[in-house]
């Protein structure tokens, strides 16, 4: 009877902070889905974005010539100083992608850089020409002999965002 009774309270124990585990991570989402966001583009939901490991899984299945779809949130490494017209995010394991917008039709904040952020959009690969690396380059405020040292054209992770929210 003694053994019953001691099964009975491990096995209450055990659901009882599964229960907690599970209510937790319920909290931390709704939390998270009442952070607050500035928008700039279309309108867009903030519920359900990728992971960046998960953006990343997504870019490394492309081919040059495809694209598809994204929502994913990240981190924001480095914007244009000029005009806030692009933004380089970071994905998982030290890679980034490069962010446009579409038509050139926003712009995100100069002063951006280590936000967070959730972006939708087309994700693809894309060949960057030797002028527009030196111009990406001259954007970010790089030395004079790094911009030099650029001589060929680089197939680089890109993504043109039709919405951004920005966290607040």
């Amino acid at each position: 009877m003694k053994k019953i009774v001691i099964l009975f309270a491990l096995i209450f124990i055990a659901f009882s902070c599964q229960e907690r585990g599970s209510k937790k991570a319920a909290e931390e989402t709704a939390m998270s889905e009442n952070v607050d966001y500035t928008a700039f583009g279309a309108e867009i939901d903030k519920k359900s974005p990728l992971s960046a490991k998960e953006a990343l899984q997504e870019f490394n299945s492309l081919k040059p010539g495809d694209s598809v779809g994204l929502k994913f949130t990240s981190s924001i490494k480095s914007v244009c100083k000029k005009k806030g017209c692009w933004m380089i995010l970071e994905l998982s394991e030290g890679e980034n992608v490069r962010v446009t917008f579409k038509d050139y039709g926003f712009f995100v904040p100069k002063n951006s850089e280590e936000t967070e952020v959730i972006v939708e959009g087309k994700a693809f690969l894309n060949k960057i020409s030797v002028e527009d690396q030196k111009h990406y380059a001259e954007d970010e405020g790089k030395p004079e002999a790094e911009i030099a040292a650029i001589t060929s054209p680089k197939l680089t992770r890109a993504f043109v965002a039709t919405g951004v929210l920005l966290k607040e």
